[in-house]
């Protein structure tokens, strides 16, 4: 009786979070409907004419439709490489460290960015990127003429990938300093009585011994390839941009809630939900046979 009242109770603890789940990520999914619907906010769904997949096919009638395609997957590719390359080479020149103190400095120094949001991270970018700001002021002491940085397409999608990478990178660096931990101790010590270098350690003890780790976030990336990162775009970006930084999910606020085109936004959201979950199955998929990783 005792064992049934605490699983009682457990059950109990999981309602609220189910009744949240239930109003803010179930019953929103009725929404897909606009898609099929000249929706007229006035109307409501229920009276809103549908038009089956007109909304589609116009959708990929639109000039922009390409092009943002294509600036999504660019952009979300270039931040997954970067954000598994950079990682992994910090982590490797963090785990040869000899001085602690230094070590765990650095580390925390370097992950604080992830814990703050793109509202500040991009007002200190702003401030740094504009014609007197901090870089161009480097620029001028090299005789160099000031760059619009944020309003160039040709450094509008380096700066998303190296400000994005900025942010994250001290975090995803704990992930491989835990895998590191897992290596045999013993295996340094036999290389080292067969007189194997810190270099040669590096190359053939621990480099090999992460290869599952970043296998295993490589293809667990694949599910955000068309995740290029709204908040931080919609901080940085504007009009001047919008041919390299526009990205499906800022289309579909500016669309949608700009200029009221709500079938056309719901149709560009589902599409690339849609697209979304077969590549989150994918990686899955991927992660299962190449490093023996499943969720169940």
């Amino acid at each position: 009786m005792r064992n049934r009242s605490f699983i009682l109770n457990y059950h109990l603890m999981l309602i609220p979070g189910a009744v949240l789940l239930f109003i803010f990520s179930i019953v929103p999914m009725f929404g897909v409907a606009i898609a099929f619907q000249d929706y007229i906010p006035t109307k409501g769904i229920f009276a809103s004419e549908w038009v089956g997949w007109e909304n589609f096919g116009y959708m990929f009638s639109l000039p922009d439709s390409k092009q943002i395609f294509v600036n999504t997957i660019s952009i979300a590719l270039m931040k997954i490489a970067a954000g598994l390359v950079v990682p992994f080479v910090f982590a490797l020149l963090l785990n040869e460290a000899r001085i602690v103190l230094f070590k765990r400095t650095i580390q925390t120094v370097v992950y604080l960015p992830h814990f703050m949001s793109w509202v500040i991270l991009s007002g200190i970018l702003i401030n740094m990127l504009t014609l007197d700001g901090l870089v161009n002021q480097i620029l001028s002491w090299f005789g160099r003429e000031p760059v619009m940085f944020l309003s160039s397409n040709a450094w509008f999608r380096p700066i998303l990938v190296a400000s994005d990478v900025w942010k994250e990178f001290g975090f995803s660096t704990i992930i491989y300093l835990a895998a590191l931990t897992s290596i045999n101790a013993s295996l340094y010590e036999a290389a080292s009585i067969d007189g194997a270098s810190r270099l040669q350690k590096l190359l053939y003890i621990t480099v090999p011994a992460l290869l599952p780790t970043v296998i295993l976030l490589a293809t667990l990336s694949l599910g955000n390839v068309l995740n290029a990162g709204f908040e931080q775009i919609l901080n940085l970006y504007n009009p001047l941009v919008y041919e390299t930084g526009d990205i499906i999910d800022t289309y579909v606020y500016r669309t949608g809630l700009q200029e009221m085109q709500f079938g056309l936004a719901t149709a560009v959201g589902l599409l690339k939900s849609a697209v979304s979950f077969i590549l989150i199955l994918i990686s899955y998929g991927l992660a299962y046979r190449y490093a023996n990783y499943r969720i169940f």
